[in-house]
């Protein structure tokens, strides 16, 4: 069954070392310039400040070097040989060779990624099993660890029209049963979070859609994986993963406050972080760092996965994060909620079709982990130096010093005595919201 893995141990990166921290000056581009994964920052090493992931789909699934205008692949793997279980065994093999040179702590896939669907449900259970038996063995024997699992109920056939919002209820019930199974196998490798995207929960059209019953049955089904996850003692943190669009015209996951509005309305709230994706928050219309924002503010954010897009095209690009600015935005929001722990920075990025050399694969990822340390090291200097803060204290000052202004916040005002307040009140002062002055002073940082 696993020839390849009992051989003699082959070397798949032979051109590349352990990946080292040589400091911002170094040009060698297979060095880290900003992330020093031990270094400590406020109180944590930056290890656990960013918890880098990488994700399986995107570099080891064999489907790398594909975009939406072409189903041939450009990036040529030796170790990738057709879709038996032999080469998925193999690949783990690669996965954690490249993990443990690259010096992250976490990896995440789908079920799919990982292991051949065979000819039935039944004989895809057995292949994951195997697999995961595997991945089990290496997370022993290397440290590395699971970040988050997740369920592929977008990429088949059955899914055409969603899983948890099928109108077709065997749809449902296939769904349902690859999460339980990813439930067993999350617990089973100890994966910290476990991660919901509904890829084809929407619609393409209203007009054939009972968009309530959707909605409900997608609340059922995120029900009964919460009581499934605490039956078999599964002490992961669950996160829901907001995308507007694409495939379907509107997903019901819009958006970081539509996903929390929906977990309030079906009781869900106490259950479920979000999982913010950079890209899909564009996609959305919003500023790159905007759901990550919100999701904090409402203390719902679980975990990121750190990608970008290009603003002009009008599709998931899943690009790497080289943008300082952002990146140090993204990473204030981190800094300033005490980290993001159990959840981490998932490289949810490929390779362009372009990038075909196998040392890509590295420079791709040590330019992302850079770009993200840049961020928090910018980030913490910021909190520290305290002159952002300062702003933003001055401008809400009367919401701490007012009597009643304190009464209001704390729940207890009534309206009437704030409407006499303001009738024997002058107009308020205007005062500036120095948005320029922040903007510039951001750059202090970057």
């Amino acid at each position: 069954m696993e020839s390849a893995a009992k051989r003699a141990k082959v070397d798949y990166f032979p051109s590349v070392g352990r990946i080292q921290y040589e400091g911002p000056e170094n040009t060698n581009p297979l060095a880290f310039k900003y992330y020093n994964a031990d270094e400590v920052i406020m109180g944590k090493p930056m290890r656990e400040w960013c918890r880098f992931s990488v994700a399986w789909w995107h570099t080891f699934n064999g489907q790398m070097g594909t975009d939406p205008f072409s189903n041939t692949k450009t990036h040529l793997r030796p170790w990738d040989r057709g879709g038996s279980l032999e080469t998925y065994l193999e690949r783990v093999d690669v996965a954690f060779e490249f993990f443990q040179k690259l010096g992250v702590d976490y990896y995440c896939f789908h079920d799919l990624d990982v292991a051949p669907q065979g000819d039935s449900l039944e004989e895809f259970q057995k292949n994951l099993d195997v697999v995961t038996d595997k991945l089990l063995r290496k997370q022993q024997e290397t440290g590395i660890k699971l970040l988050w699992g997740t369920q592929n109920l977008f990429s088949n056939n059955r899914y055409k029209d969603g899983a948890a919002t099928a109108p077709e209820f065997d749809a449902f019930a296939y769904g349902c049963a690859q999460t339980k199974k990813m439930l067993d196998v999350g617990k089973k490798l100890g994966a910290a979070n476990h991660i919901f995207w509904g890829g084809r929960e929407g619609f393409m059209t209203p007009l054939n859609t009972k968009v309530r019953d959707d909605m409900d049955h997608m609340a059922a089904f995120l029900r009964m994986a919460v009581d499934y996850k605490k039956k078999i003692g599964f002490d992961a943190q669950f996160c829901v993963e907001p995308k507007p669009r694409e495939p379907m015209a509107h997903q019901y996951d819009y958006d970081a406050q539509t996903v929390i509005g929906f977990l309030h309305s079906y009781g869900l709230e106490k259950e479920f972080k979000l999982n913010i994706e950079p890209n899909h928050t564009t996609l959305a219309g919003h500023d790159y760092e905007h759901d990550l924002r919100m999701a904090s503010a409402c203390g719902m954010l679980g975990s990121i996965d750190c990608n970008a897009g290009q603003p002009y095209l009008g599709w998931d690009t899943d690009e790497f994060p080289s943008d300082p600015r952002k990146a140090l935005l993204s990473m204030l929001i981190v800094v300033q909620q005490g980290g993001i722990a159990p959840g981490g920075n998932n490289f949810d990025c490929k390779l362009r079709r372009e990038s075909t050399d196998i040392e890509d694969m590295f420079l791709a990822h040590i330019g992302g982990m850079d770009c993200i340390a840049r961020g928090l090291r910018g980030a913490a200097k910021l909190v520290q130096e305290g002159l952002m803060q300062k702003v933003l204290d001055a401008r809400y000052i009367s919401w701490e010093e007012h009597p009643l202004a304190k009464k209001v916040a704390a729940g207890k005002a009534r309206l009437e005595e704030v409407a006499e307040y303001a009738q024997q009140t002058k107009d308020p002062a205007m005062k500036s919201g120095k948005q320029e002055y922040l903007e510039q002073l951001l750059n202090r940082y970057i």
